[in-house]
């Protein structure tokens, strides 16, 4: 990222904080396996146990809960496979796993391999216009046989459009039921409040590259309680959960950025929500019939989901990104697909509609500057793209 860029795209990920990447780097030259039992080896594990406290800390977990992973996709993996397996295994009636149509690819392609090679029954629940989903149905689906469901994935808040779920009464509708609830809050912690314990989940995701940490490791928070079958094995690392050597620097600079985030979360989402409310109010009003998607209120302070009738979301990214300005048309993981967004249609918008959006997205290094070059270009992009379908 060069110093003229525009970079807008902090969901996909957001630069490193200082704080990281100094715990990073302080410890690349350090010897010493984790697991190791000399000097060296015990050095490294005091710096990772320590670590694990202070993600534990920031996220309202046990530290005993934290499981390092190579970052969220590999978590959701875990948390998805490893339960069903366990809990199929504890009970075969247990085949189903319930979730939301708007789900990231991370949780909606393990579970579609599960369905295709392991005999897993997955139900996507409906969600409304805005993305949030509807409880009545996942009760409903519940109450039909809760002794078939293993567990129930709903993301905490969405990556495309932004929206906020309601994780609490998610975990109220199934709890009398016994049956555990997964949250991938990748896009939530250090974004909104995210507190493990209180929410009553019994795995939860989060990862290091959208927090201001480095690529390449992540953490499933998940409950002592809660059997996990382990899919990666080897030295029985991690609770015989996820067995590997652990990257102490990474998980240094993880531990970093997180307690960062969750310290300055409050002052970080009412900065960058002003920044995008006038993002977003100064767009409508060079585009008239530019619209936001996702709830109006409860979503994440730094997402502006923009609809451009006319547009092809693709030719828009690219129309800004020759200008220097660097957005996205959704989920990173699927760029460069040509697809309609799977979140878009099943809020209910047609096919075309679910192709004409930019996902603008501000983070820590954001600034007023930013949005007016938004502001400035977007007029003259939308009508060359325009143009181009004419």
């Amino acid at each position: 990222m060069t110093r003229s860029t525009v970079y807008l795209d902090h969901a996909a990920t957001t630069p490193m904080v200082p704080a990281a990447v100094e715990a990073m780097t302080s410890q690349l030259l350090a010897v010493g396996n984790p697991s190791s039992l000399h000097a060296s080896g015990r050095y490294a594990r005091r710096v990772v146990e320590e670590s694990r406290e202070r993600i534990a800390q920031a996220v309202g977990c046990r530290p005993g809960e934290v499981v390092f992973t190579s970052g969220g996709t590999e978590a959701d993996n875990l948390a998805l496979k490893g339960v069903f397996w366990a809990r199929r295994a504890a009970d075969g009636r247990r085949t189903r796993i319930l979730t939301t149509a708007v789900e990231h690819h991370a949780v909606l392609d393990p579970l579609h391999w599960l369905a295709e090679h392991h005999g897993a029954e997955v139900e996507l629940l409906p969600v409304d216009r805005y993305g949030v989903v509807d409880l009545d149905a996942l009760r409903s689906s519940v109450e039909r046989d809760p002794s078939s469901v293993a567990l129930v994935s709903v993301m905490w808040a969405n990556n495309e459009v932004g929206t906020l779920q309601p994780v609490e009464e998610v975990v109220a509708a199934v709890a009398p039921h016994a049956i555990p609830v997964h949250t991938d809050a990748v896009q939530a912690v250090g974004q909104v409040p995210v507190d493990f314990a209180r929410s009553g989940v019994d795995a939860l995701t989060l990862t290091g590259h959208k927090v201001g940490g480095p690529y390449g490791v992540g953490a499933l928070v998940v409950r002592r309680e809660l059997d996990v079958t382990a899919i990666v094995h080897g030295g029985g690392q991690e609770r015989d959960i996820r067995s590997g050597t652990l990257d102490t620097p990474a998980i240094a600079g993880f531990a970093a950025a997180v307690e960062l985030a969750v310290k300055h979360q409050a002052d970080h989402a009412a900065r960058v929500a002003g920044l995008r409310d006038d993002l977003v109010r100064r767009v409508v009003e060079a585009v008239p019939d530019a619209h936001l998607h996702g709830h109006p209120s409860r979503r994440l302070p730094g997402n502006a989901h923009l609809g451009f009738p006319g547009c092809e979301g693709d030719s828009l990214l690219m129309l800004l990104d020759a200008r220097g300005i660097e957005c996205s048309t959704g989920s990173a993981c699927s760029a460069g697909v040509p697809q309609p967004s799977h979140v878009l249609l099943a809020m209910g918008c047609d096919e075309e509609a679910a192709r004409h959006s930019l996902r603008f997205t501000l983070g820590h290094t954001s600034a007023e500057a930013d949005v007016d070059a938004v502001v400035e270009a977007i007029g003259p992009v939308v009508e060359r793209a325009r143009a181009a379908r004419r």
